[in-house]
């Protein structure tokens, strides 16, 4: 069972029993209690599942539809900051994530911008304007690939849609950053659809709020070298500011509040 598949699965017997224990879902998957918890770690920091002790349910807000990614106070303080490199008429891409979509939100009110995205919840907010007349967000959504539990469309299929696009910004939402692995994923298929991303673009600008210093995925995206900007909260501590400017090519701390 791939990733993303057992991923699937995990949701759907959330959805159906409300709360399930770890060792339920590791005896229903076929996979240790370890991989079960890296599991929910991934999808309750996507705020798509919360932790409860000893087991994992869907948020309150949606127990009985798709859950919405929580949006935290550094999330909205970083998507506000890299909203402000965006300017009229400019062509971005935005990869999926909770991050990612709190900057699509602060974006929806830059005219004739066009999105480039494999995010369905991204692509949901740009819609056509109630009048004619009104300046129009274009939207540009990779078609097929595999989904993942979060909503993006990744793999082959999302690669092959951007290798003739070109983005004057994009945006990555990070699960991980680390000195040595540089920025990671879970998802082996969402690692090569964000490399493409980053290929497409003029200029990388990556999302990461101070709790993903540190973290470590299964595969690397890039290196930090590879980030012409990293935009994270001012949370992030002194020690890891100085490592982080040695590397990205600038490093911007979004204030809080």
């Amino acid at each position: 069972m791939l990733v993303t598949e057992r991923r699937e699965r995990m949701l759907e017997l959330t959805r159906e029993r409300g709360t399930v224990s770890i060792g339920d879902l590791a005896a229903a998957l076929q996979v240790s209690v370890m991989t079960v918890r890296r599991d929910i770690e991934l999808l309750a920091d996507e705020g798509i599942v919360e932790r409860v002790r000893g087991g994992v349910r869907m948020p309150s807000a949606t127990r009985t539809s798709a859950a919405a990614p929580a949006t935290t106070a550094e999330r909205r303080a970083i998507a506000a900051h890299a909203a402000s490199f965006v300017e009229q008429g400019m062509a971005v891409g935005i990869s999926g994530g909770p991050t990612s979509l709190a900057l699509a939100r602060e974006l929806v009110r830059v005219p004739e911008l066009t999105v480039v995205t494999n995010s369905l919840a991204v692509s949901d907010l740009f819609s056509p304007p109630e009048r004619a007349d009104a300046p129009y967000t274009q939207t540009v959504v990779l078609t097929g690939g595999v989904r993942t539990p979060a909503g993006s469309l990744v793999g082959p299929v999302a690669v092959r849609a951007l290798e003739h696009l070109h983005c004057d910004l994009v945006f990555i939402d990070a699960h991980g950053l680390d000195v040595q692995a540089g920025i990671t994923t879970m998802n082996l298929l969402e690692a090569e659809t964000n490399r493409a991303f980053m290929a497409a673009a003029r200029e990388v600008v990556v999302l990461a709020d101070h709790t993903r210093w540190g973290v470590v995925g299964l595969t690397t995206v890039a290196d930090l070298t590879d980030i012409d900007r990293l935009v994270t909260d001012e949370g992030l501590d002194a020690g890891a500011r100085e490592q982080l400017a040695a590397h990205v090519g600038a490093l911007h701390l979004a204030a809080i509040g």
